[in-house]
């Protein structure tokens, strides 16, 4: 399952890179599969292991901020794995070329 998400604190100004490093100290410490991107991070697992590092993630901020919106979305598609990669690489082999990362 791929799961995508984004922590946004409220009330802490434009800038909140602070706050998603506090988030990637926990998802690089959980040890799943993650790919950040400019927008929030992606994580591949079993639902119990993405809920529960998205989770540390948002309780984690909601200590540093009074409040706290986390979205996500989910792909979940049965019998797949190393969806980070094959999905991208997928688009890439139909496109012809290799898509800048």
């Amino acid at each position: 399952m791929l799961v995508e998400f984004s922590v946004v604190p409220l009330g802490k100004g434009e800038s909140v890179s602070q706050y998603v490093a506090e988030c990637l100290k926990i998802v690089e410490a959980s040890g799943i599969s993650y790919r950040m991107n400019p927008m929030g991070t992606v994580l591949e697992g079993d639902y119990d292991q993405a809920m529960s590092v998205i989770r540390a993630c948002h309780m984690r901020v909601m200590e540093l901020c009074p409040r706290v919106i986390t979205s996500i979305k989910i792909d979940d598609r049965k019998g797949k794995q190393n969806m980070l990669d094959s999905k991208i690489a997928s688009v890439e082999r139909r496109l012809g070329i290799e898509l800048r990362k």
